[in-house]
C-alpha cells in the first residue's frame, strides 16, 4: 500500500532490464511501464543506460545498508527528473524519479535574470557617464547590438530633414553618418521619432524598409523592429534592430529589459542633446565676452595678457580691447579696465561696457566724451551700484616715436618702460564710472621712443597676495622695480613676465582677476613690426 500511493514514482527493474513492479505515478509518467515490459521500452533511453550502469558495478553505499549508484539526470514528459538507484538485492535496482524540472527553470530565470541586471547596469553606467552626444548615440547603437539584435541603429533627427544615422553590428564597430532620409519610409520610424504619444516597439517585414537600414545588417536580416528613445519631455529619436536568425518579437526577458532600455538611452541622449545645445549657446554667448587678441596696429606693437580669477572660469569682471582707427583721421584706441564683482555676473556687465565702448569708438579722439556717455549707460542700468574703472590709450604715430595719450577713469596709472631702465609713472587720474552724475578725467600725453612700453595693467597685478608669508601684496613698486629690468622687451615678453610675476607671488592662493597691455614703439624706423 505505502509502496502504490508513494507520491514518487517508482520502478523496481531486475537484472535483465525487465519491470518487475510499477506504482501508480511511476505509470502515470510512462504509461508503458507495466510488470514484465523491458525498461528500454517503457522509459527514456537515459534511464535505461543507467541501469545498465548501476547493475556493472559503478555503485556507492545507500541509506539503510541499501547500496545506490550515481543519481541520472534526463528529461520525461516535458519535464526534467532525477532518478535514484537503490539496489536493496543483488539482482534488483529500485528507482525513485524526482521531478527536478523546476528547479531547474528556477534556476535559469535566476541566472538569466542575473544576466539582464548585469546588462542595465553596465548600460545605465555606460549610457550615464558622459554628456558626450556622440558616445551616448554610440553607446546606444553598441549595447543594443550586443543583446537585442545582431545589429543596431539610433536615428537622430536635426535640422532640414538631415538625420543622424549611428550603426553598430554584433562585432562592436559604430558608424556614424549624417544623411537625409525620409522617415515615412520606415514603417513606424516617424511615430517612434515624435517620440509622443509613446507607441511600443514595432515588428516590420525586412521587404519593407529601404537598403538604408538593412546595409547595417551586414547580411540577410529576417526581421526588423522600430522602438522609440523617450526623452525629457522631448522625442530623443528612435532605435532600429536588425535580426539574422532570432524570430520577430521579443522574448520574455527582452519584454521587460528592451523598454527599460530605450528610457535609459533615451534619457542619456536627451540630456546630452541638451548639454550640446547649452554649451553652442554659451559659446556663441561667450564669444564676445572672451578677451580679444591683440590685433596688429599700424605703427606701434600691442600684446596683452589675461587671468580670470577662478582657475574654472575663462572670463571676468577685468578686460582689454584693441580698436584700430575708425577712419583715416582717427586714431587707434586701447582700453583696459576693471568691472566691480568677480565671475560671470562681472563678465555680463563687462560684455555691455565692452560693446558700449565698440559703439564709442568713432569718438575715441574725445576721452572726456567717452567716459560721460558710458557713465550715462551704467547709471541707467537696473544695478547702478555696479562700476567700472578703466584706461583710455590713443595712439599716434609719429615718425619713429609713438604718442600714446592715456585717460584714467580710477584706475591704477600706467607705467612707462624707458630704454635706459627707468619707470615712469604716467599721472593720468579720474572718478570711477557708474557711480556718480558727473565724471572727471585727467588726460596725459606721452612720447615713447623706439623700443620704449607703456604699460596698461588692472589692479589685479598689484594686489595679488602672497609671497613668502602668504599675506603681502605684490606692489606697484614691486611692479617698477621688476620692470627697470625689462628695458628693451618685446612687447610679447614683457606682458607675459608681468602676469607671470604676479602669478608666481600668488602661488596657489586666491587671486583677482589680472589683465595687462603693453604698447611698444617699434625699433624698426618704417613703423613695421620688427622681425
Amino acid at each position: 500500500m505505502v509502496w502504490e500511493e508513494a507520491p514518487y514514482p517508482m520502478l523496481a527493474v531486475d537484472s535483465a532490464g525487465v519491470i518487475e513492479r510499477a506504482n501508480t505515478a511511476a505509470r502515470l509518467l510512462l504509461p508503458g511501464a507495466d510488470a514484465g515490459v523491458p525498461l528500454e521500452r517503457a522509459a527514456p533511453e537515459w534511464l535505461a543506460r543507467a541501469h545498465r550502469g548501476a547493475l556493472a558495478g559503478q555503485e556507492r553505499v545507500a541509506p539503510e545498508g541499501g547500496r545506490e549508484s550515481g543519481a541520472a539526470r534526463g528529461a520525461v514528459g516535458g519535464s526534467v527528473f532525477e532518478a535514484h538507484p537503490v539496489r536493496a538485492e543483488p539482482d534488483r535496482v529500485m528507482w525513485l524519479l524526482i521531478d527536478v524540472g523546476g528547479e531547474e527553470r528556477a534556476v535559469e530565470a535566476l541566472r538569466a535574470e542575473r544576466e539582464w541586471t548585469v546588462f542595465m547596469v553596465e548600460a545605465s553606467m555606460e549610457l550615464l557617464s558622459s554628456l558626450n552626444l556622440g558616445r551616448c548615440l554610440e553607446a546606444t547603437a553598441r549595447l543594443a547590438a550586443r543583446r537585442f539584435a545582431d545589429a543596431a541603429l539610433v536615428v537622430l533627427p536635426l535640422a532640414l530633414r538631415r538625420h543622424a544615422v549611428v550603426s553598430c553590428d554584433v562585432r562592436g564597430r559604430p558608424a556614424r553618418e549624417d544623411v537625409s532620409i525620409d522617415p515615412r519610409t520606415v514603417p513606424g520610424l516617424t511615430e517612434a521619432l515624435r517620440g509622443f504619444p509613446p507607441v511600443p516597439a514595432r515588428w516590420v517585414d525586412p521587404a519593407e524598409v529601404p537598403r538604408w537600414v538593412l546595409r547595417a545588417g551586414a547580411g540577410e536580416v529576417a526581421a526588423v523592429a522600430v522602438a522609440a528613445l523617450p526623452g525629457h519631455g522631448m522625442p530623443a529619436g528612435a532605435l532600429i534592430l536588425l535580426r539574422r536568425t532570432r524570430p520577430a518579437g521579443f522574448s520574455d526577458g527582452e519584454q521587460v529589459f528592451a523598454p527599460l532600455f530605450t528610457a535609459w538611452a533615451g534619457a542619456a541622449i536627451s540630456a546630452a542633446r541638451l548639454y550640446a545645445e547649452q554649451a553652442a549657446i554659451t559659446e556663441t554667448l561667450m564669444a564676445d565676452l572672451l578677451p580679444p587678441s591683440a590685433p596688429r596696429l599700424e605703427g606701434v606693437e600691442v600684446a596683452a595678457r589675461y587671468r580670470p580669477a577662478e582657475a574654472s572660469e575663462r572670463v571676468g569682471g577685468d578686460f582689454y580691447d584693441v580698436h584700430p582707427a575708425a577712419g583715416a583721421e582717427r586714431r587707434p584706441l586701447v582700453v583696459l579696465g576693471d568691472v566691480s564683482g568677480k565671475g560671470l555676473e562681472a563678465a555680463v556687465l563687462t560684455g555691455k561696457i565692452r560693446n558700449t565702448l565698440r559703439a564709442l569708438v568713432p569718438l575715441a579722439d574725445d576721452h572726456q566724451r567717452v567716459l560721460e556717455l558710458l557713465n550715462g549707460v551704467l547709471l541707467s542700468q537696473e544695478e547702478p551700484a555696479r562700476f567700472v574703472t578703466l584706461v583710455l590709450a590713443s595712439i599716434e604715430r609719429r615718425g619713429a616715436r609713438v604718442l600714446v595719450r592715456l585717460t584714467s577713469a580710477g584706475h591704477p596709472p600706467p607705467l612707462i618702460v624707458r630704454n635706459d631702465g627707468r619707470v615712469d609713472t604716467v599721472r593720468a587720474g579720474g572718478t570711477l564710472i557708474g557711480l556718480l552724475e558727473d565724471v572727471t578725467g585727467v588726460t596725459e600725453s606721452v612720447l615713447l621712443e623706439p623700443g620704449e612700453t607703456c604699460l596698461l595693467y588692472s589692479d589685479g597685478i598689484i594686489e595679488a597676495r602672497g609671497g613668502p608669508l602668504g599675506d603681502e601684496f605684490f606692489g606697484e613698486e614691486r611692479l617698477r622695480e621688476q620692470l627697470r629690468q625689462c628695458a628693451g622687451m618685446p612687447p610679447e615678453a614683457l606682458a607675459e613676465r608681468v602676469q607671470m610675476l604676479a602669478s608666481q607671488w600668488v602661488g596657489g592662493g586666491e587671486h583677482d582677476d589680472m589683465a595687462v597691455v603693453a604698447i611698444t614703439a617699434p625699433r624698426d624706423a618704417t613703423g613695421r613690426d620688427s622681425p
